[in-house]
C-alpha cells in the first residue's frame, strides 16, 4: 500500500538587509497556509529563511554579526510558525543561522530543524560542507566567507521516523557531495529536505557560472537516485542586495526524474504527491545496499580529504 505525503517546497525571493524577521515570517506563514490549503502535510522552507545572506559581507562588529542568528528555537519571531504548523498538522523544515554558547565560547553553525505537525522540533542538522573561504578576497564586490562565520556540523547525517516515513536533512553546498545522501541511504532515507541559496558569479569563470542551475539540478536528482531517495530542494533566488541567486527549487522523485520545479525567482510553492514506497523498487534491485557494495573497496574514501595525486 502506497504512503502518500503531500509535500511542498516553499521558494523565497530576495530578503533585503532591512527586512526584520516579523516580516520575513510574515511570508513564511503565507507560504506555509498556501501549502495546506493545496493538502500538504509537510513543508520544506530555505537555509538562513529569517534573514538576507549575511556571510556575503566582511562584518566586522560582533553585535552586527550577532544580530543575524537565533540563539533559540523557536525564537520570539519564528514561534508563529510552529503554532501555525500546530494548528494547521504540517510539518516543516526551516533553516537559520544558529548562535550557542558552550563553556565561555560562542559557536555558529548554519542549522535546519524538522518540526513535526505537533509544531514540535524532532530533528536537528548542521551543515557540514561550507564552501568558500574564512578570510575576504579583495576585488570582489560579494565574499563568500561561510568558513569564517561557520564552524563545520558537529551532529553528523542522522535520519528520523516522522510523518510516515524516513527523513533526512542537509543544506546547500551539502548536495554536491554524494557522502551526504550515501550516509542518510545507508540509514533507509526515503526523503531528504534541503535549502540552499547559491548565487551566480563566486566561481569567477563564466563557463563555470552559466552551468551553476544545470549543476544544482544535477546533484539532486542524482543523489535521489543512486539512494532511492525523495529530495526536495527549496531555494532563495532573485537579486538580493545585488548578488543574483539561482532558483528553479524542485522535487526530486526516487527515480531521479523532477516532478515538480519552481518557474519564478520569487516567493512560490510547488507540491508533489510524493509516494514513500516509489524508492523501494530501486532500493530492492540495482541500489540493494546489502547485494552489491563493497565497503573493502571503499577506504580511500575516509582515509583521505583530498587528491594525491602518483608523481
Amino acid at each position: 500500500m502506497a504512503r502518500h505525503l503531500i509535500t511542498a517546497s516553499a521558494q523565497m525571493g530576495p530578503i533585503t538587509k532591512s527586512e526584520t524577521r516579523r516580516d520575513t515570517v510574515a511570508r513564511l506563514l503565507a507560504m506555509m497556509r498556501e501549502a495546506h490549503g493545496r493538502g500538504a502535510k509537510l513543508v520544506v522552507f530555505t537555509e538562513m529563511a529569517q534573514t538576507t545572506i549575511f556571510p556575503r559581507w566582511m562584518i566586522e562588529d560582533e553585535a552586527e554579526l550577532d544580530s543575524y542568528y537565533e540563539t533559540a528555537m523557536p525564537s520570539a519571531a519564528t514561534q508563529p510558525l510552529f503554532d501555525e504548523a500546530a494548528k494547521l498538522g504540517i510539518g516543516f523544515y526551516l533553516g537559520y543561522a544558529e548562535l550557542v554558547t558552550e563553556g565561555g565560547a560562542k559557536h555558529r553553525f548554519n542549522t535546519s530543524i524538522l518540526v513535526d505537525q505537533t509544531g514540535t522540533i524532532i530533528g536537528k542538522y548542521r551543515k557540514v560542507h561550507l564552501p568558500g573561504w574564512a578570510e575576504p578576497l579583495p576585488n570582489r564586490a560579494f565574499q563568500h566567507l561561510e568558513k569564517r562565520y561557520f564552524e563545520p556540523g558537529d551532529l553528523g547525517f542522522p535520519v528520523w521516523r516522522s510523518m510516515g516515513g524516513i527523513m533526512g536533512m542537509c543544506i546547500c553546498n551539502d548536495r554536491r557531495w554524494p557522502e551526504t545522501y550515501r550516509v542518510m541511504g545507508l540509514q533507509g532515507v526515503e526523503m531528504v529536505m534541503l535549502g540552499y541559496n547559491t548565487p551566480f558569479g563566486h566561481l569567477n569563470t563564466q563557463p563555470m557560472d552559466s552551468l551553476t542551475l544545470f549543476h544544482n539540478h544535477l546533484s539532486m536528482q542524482a543523489g535521489a537516485y543512486q539512494n532511492a531517495t525523495w529530495v526536495v530542494g527549496t531555494a532563495k533566488c532573485g537579486n538580493e542586495e545585488g548578488s543574483q541567486m539561482g532558483g528553479q527549487s524542485v522535487i526530486v522523485a526516487p527515480s531521479g526524474e523532477i516532478v515538480a520545479q519552481a518557474v519564478t525567482v520569487e516567493d512560490e510553492v510547488i507540491t508533489a504527491k510524493c509516494d514513500l514506497d516509489m524508492g523501494r523498487i530501486y532500493k530492492d534491485t540495482v541500489f540493494n545496499f546489502a547485494q552489491h557494495r563493497r565497503p573493502e573497496a571503499y577506504g580511500l574514501i575516509t582515509e583521505r580529504a583530498g587528491v594525491i595525486l602518483p608523481e
